[in-house]
């Protein structure tokens, strides 16, 4: 089995918070006993916004976490159509003028199916409204 990680997930373990290291460890163990694991290239990009892309690097070998760098036409394309819809249903709220700016979300959500058979991530919300084809784990607490 291959698990696509979310940014959230490197995030909360590089933290530094101790509840939530502990959490994000304990799933990404979890999820590297069953198999591999892998990243998009907006998840290495956010992660690299607040990092050097050497530190990334470092993190990820030694984490055994491989970058899926095909982002090709077909992901692009489902993440626009699912990021309108997402956009659509977000300005019909009461309050609500704009959608937010998460369009990487949607490109880690398209592509998580191609390269990936779950999606860690610490924020299901997004995920299995948008994306309800790809089975999604969360860490526990």
């Amino acid at each position: 089995m291959r698990t696509a990680v979310d940014t959230n997930i490197f995030a909360g373990l590089l933290s530094g918070r101790d509840e939530a290291v502990e959490r994000m460890q304990t799933a990404l163990e979890e999820a590297h006993a069953k198999g591999t694991l892998a990243a998009s290239p907006a998840v290495y990009a956010e992660l690299v916004a607040g990092r050097t892309p050497e530190t990334v690097d470092a993190f990820f070998s030694e984490k055994g976490i491989e970058v899926d760098w095909r982002l090709g036409k077909e992901v692009w394309r489902e993440a626009g159509i699912r990021y309108a819809e997402y956009a659509r249903t977000r300005v019909r709220q009461p309050g609500v003028s704009e959608p937010r700016r998460i369009l990487a979300d949607f490109l880690i959500g398209s592509h998580a199916p191609t390269m990936a058979d779950t999606l860690l991530t610490a924020d299901a919300g997004i995920f299995s409204t948008y994306f309800p084809e790809i089975e999604i784990v969360s860490p526990a607490g």
